[in-house]
């Protein structure tokens, strides 16, 4: 898919605000950290009894999950309903595209009935970006996960679950492990951390799971865990994406558990108060000991419940910046 916009052009409102969350690309660091400090306000909003807000009331956003989640959407819809939205979950397999109708012609007809946002998840990366640009320019559209390019909303809730435990990201050291290869959340997670500021940022991976362009990302590279873990302050490790992998890349699961899982001996290497991450699904054994996925320095738990703020906090800024888009052409 063609992108003849800068991300960030496309992005952004005449006036620098969010009108579409596509990637991290080209968002300064303001924008990132009032995405953050947005998302604080909504965390006291979940633990309240009542825990709508009226920010989106009479707006109507569309789930368009191309791929199958649970965990993303059902977050997406939880955090629509909470700022009093209209929730569309289009069940693409059953609609009209499995049908012979095109993309094009599926989401043109969901914008004639007042769609307002396309919450997209699509396996095809540059997809939401192509829906922004060409399809449907007058709906907002929130990135869910695009091929292996992007997933910034996980990204966000990675960086608040970061600022909660470390108060600031200045001087931190993170490792992110695993296979970076097909990880759409890597690159986003690598971007939010440069740009918040952070001192270093490594990846430990066998080298048939890293991206030859992985250096130029902003990452350092290591080959094991002992080199890799050593002072670092936070942990983040990744899924295995053996739906995305194509031949023998990982000579077997066990093999890769012995050298790159994090177990309690290795986490050893980290700082004493280094913190634990995973975006989930977490392959017990396989990625992560049960006892360090269990244990006392993991926040898995803690990012679960921020993927509810931070996607209540990206949807709300990018449907204001968005409305005011749109009434700002309709003045001209």
């Amino acid at each position: 898919m063609t992108q003849s916009k800068e991300p960030d052009h496309l992005q952004l409102n005449s006036q620098g605000r969010l009108r579409h969350f596509l990637t991290l690309d080209g968002l300064d660091r303001a924008t990132l950290t009032e995405i953050l400090d947005t998302a604080d306000s909504f965390i006291e909003v979940g633990k309240r009894s009542i825990k709508n807000v009226p920010l989106l009331r009479g707006k109507t956003v569309v789930n368009l999950f191309f791929e199958a989640s649970t965990r993303t959407r059902s977050t997406f819809e939880l955090a629509a309903k909470r700022l009093s939205a209209d929730v569309l979950n289009l069940n693409i397999s059953t609609s009209a595209t499995s049908k012979g109708e095109s993309l094009s012609d599926t989401l043109q007809n969901l914008e004639a009935m007042a769609s307002d946002m396309f919450v997209v998840r699509h396996s095809q990366s540059g997809a939401p970006h192509f829906i922004a640009e060409s399809v449907t320019p007058n709906v907002s559209i929130i990135n869910a996960g695009d091929g292996r390019h992007a997933h910034p909303t996980q990204a966000m809730l990675d960086m608040l679950t970061i600022r909660q435990h470390k108060g600031s990201f200045e001087g931190l050291k993170v490792a992110i492990v695993g296979d970076i290869l097909h990880s759409r959340v890597a690159r986003s997670q690598i971007r939010a951390l440069n740009t918040l500021g952070v001192s270093e940022v490594r990846v430990i991976a066998p080298n048939t799971l890293l991206p030859v362009d992985i250096e130029s990302l902003g990452a350092t590279v290591y080959s094991t865990m002992k080199q890799g873990l050593d002072g670092v302050d936070v942990v983040i490790m990744l899924r295995l994406q053996k739906e995305r992998m194509e031949g023998a890349l990982l000579p077997s699961e066990h093999e890769f558990y012995e050298l790159y899982g994090l177990t309690t001996e290795k986490l050893k290497y980290a700082k004493p108060d280094a913190i634990v991450m995973h975006p989930g699904p977490i392959n017990r054994g396989v990625e992560i000991e049960s006892a360090v996925a269990d244990g006392p320095q993991s926040v898995i738990l803690n990012q679960v419940t921020n993927g509810i703020a931070v996607r209540m906090a990206v949807m709300s800024m990018a449907m204001s910046g968005q409305t005011a888009a749109i009434s700002a052409a309709a003045s001209e």
